[in-house]
C-alpha cells in the first residue's frame, strides 16, 4: 500500500521479520532521535509479539531514502473493539520524522489505515503535539516523571530529602535481600506484579510481554527483586538506554507497605542507574497529583508533559481510560478475584484495552 503526499512516499509493512522495514526504522531513529530509548525499534517488536498485536509500520521515504516512521499496533478484542495505537504499554511513541511535511504524510496514511481497519480511534502517544487536522482529540493529564542523575551514589543520597532517606534506612533494617537478574527472576517479578495489579483492580499483562522485553533488550533490561526470606515482596523492570534508565513496570505487595520495601527497591533502582553512568532516570508516566505522581515526586522527579493525540471515529478516547469512571464497578469486582484467576483471564482482557 502506497500513498504520495508531495514528494513523500509512505509504505506500510506488516511483517516484523522483514529486514528492509526494520533497517529503515533503525535508520530513521539513528538520524532523527538516536538517544531516545522510547524510539528503539525493539520496543515495537517486544510489544507486538508480547501482546500478540498485528504490527503496521509506516515508513516515509524521499528519493528512496527513509525519512520518517510511525509504528502502529492494531489492537482488537471482542469486548472493546478495534484501535490503532502507537504504542500500547509504552509511555512515548508516535511519529518519528525529520520535518513537518513528513510527519503530515505519515499521519495522513495512519488516518487512512484507521478508516480501512474500521477502528474506534487512532492513538499517538506524543511528548510534543504534532499539528494535523485529523487529530482533534487529546489527553494531557498524564506526565512523565524524570530525575536528572548526579555522578555518584553519594551525591544522589545527599540530594534526597531527610524523610526519604529515613524510609530507605527503615527498609534496610528489615533484613530484606536485593536480587538482580533477567529471565531467572521473571517468576518472582510476575508474582509481585500480578498480585499488585489485582489489588489495584487492573487486569494484568501476561508474562509473555515481559519475556519479550527481556529477550529484545538482552543487554539493557534487567529485573530487580526484593525478598523477605524466600518471598518476593517488591520487583521492578529496568531498561537502560543511552544515557537514561527507565522503569516501565514496578510493584510491591501492600502487606509490606509499612516496611518501606518499595522505597528500598527504588533506592537500588536509582543507584543502579547511577552506577551505569546514566544521566537521567525515567520513573514513567503518572496522573498529575495521583498517588504514583506524589511517590515519584518525593524522589525529586520532575513532571514533563505528554500529549496523547487522537483521530476518533467512534465514541470518545477518554471513555477507555481506567479513571473515566465507566469501569468503577468492574474494578471493584476485579479486586475480589483470586490472583490465580486474574493471571488466567487478565492478559486476554488487557491486551484489548488501548
Amino acid at each position: 500500500m502506497k500513498m504520495n503526499v508531495s514528494r513523500t512516499q509512505v509504505d506500510v509493512w506488516t511483517n516484523l521479520s522483514e529486514r528492509d522495514a526494520m533497517q529503515a526504522y533503525q535508520q530513521v531513529v539513528d538520524q532523527a532521535r538516536p538517544n531516545e530509548m522510547c524510539c528503539d525499534p525493539r520496543w515495537f517488536v517486544a510489544v507486538c509479539r508480547g501482546l500478540k498485536h498485528q504490527p503496521h509500520l509506516l515508513v516515509a521515504s524521499q528519493g528512496g531514502q527513509p525519512v520518517g516512521v510511525l509504528p502502529l499496533a492494531f489492537v482488537k478484542s471482542r469486548l472493546f473493539g478495534r484501535f490503532l495505537v502507537s504504542l500500547p504499554y509504552i509511555n512515548s511513541a508516535g511519529v518519528i520524522a525529520e520535518d513537518n511535511e513528513i510527519a503530515t504524510a505519515l499521519i495522513d496514511r495512519a488516518v487512512e489505515l484507521a478508516d480501512d481497519l474500521d477502528v474506534r480511534h487512532l492513538e499517538l502517544r506524543h511528548e510534543r503535539p504534532v499539528e494535523h487536522p485529523a487529530l482533534g482529540g487529546e489527553i494531557t493529564n498524564k506526565v512523565l516523571m524524570r530525575l536528572p542523575l548526579p555522578d555518584s551514589s553519594k551525591e544522589l543520597w545527599d540530594g534526597l530529602k531527610a524523610k526519604v532517606r529515613n524510609k530507605v534506612r527503615k527498609g534496610e533494617k528489615q533484613g530484606f535481600t536485593i536480587h538482580w537478574g533477567s529471565q531467572d527472576l521473571l517468576a518472582d517479578f510476575y508474582a509481585v506484579f500480578s498480585r499488585n495489579m489485582r489489588d489495584l483492580g487492573t487486569p494484568v499483562f501476561g508474562e509473555r510481554l515481559f519475556l519479550a522485553i527481556l529477550t529484545q533488550f538482552q543487554n539493557e533490561a534487567e529485573l530487580c527483586v526484593v525478598r523477605a526470606g524466600r518471598q518476593p515482596i517488591a520487583a521492578g523492570l529496568l531498561v537502560h538506554g543511552d544515557g537514561a534508565t527507565e522503569v516501565p513496570s514496578a510493584s510491591s505487595l501492600r502487606d509490606f507497605n509499612s516496611t518501606n520495601a518499595n522505597d528500598l527497591m527504588y533506592w537500588h533502582l536509582l543507584q543502579r542507574a547511577v552506577e551505569r553512568g546514566q544521566r537521567l532516570f525515567d520513573f514513567g508516566r503518572s496522573t498529575v497529583d495521583g498517588n504514583t505522581f506524589v511517590f515519584k515526586k518525593k524522589w525529586g522527579a520532575r513532571p514533563e508533559p505528554t500529549v496523547w493525540q487522537y483521530y476518533t471515529r467512534k465514541g470518545a478516547a477518554a471513555d477507555f481510560r481506567p479513571d473515566s469512571g465507566k469501569y468503577d464497578r468492574m474494578i471493584a469486582a476485579w479486586r475480589r478475584l483470586p490472583v490465580w484467576a486474574t493471571r488466567l483471564i487478565g492478559p486476554s482482557i488487557i491486551r484489548g484495552i488501548p
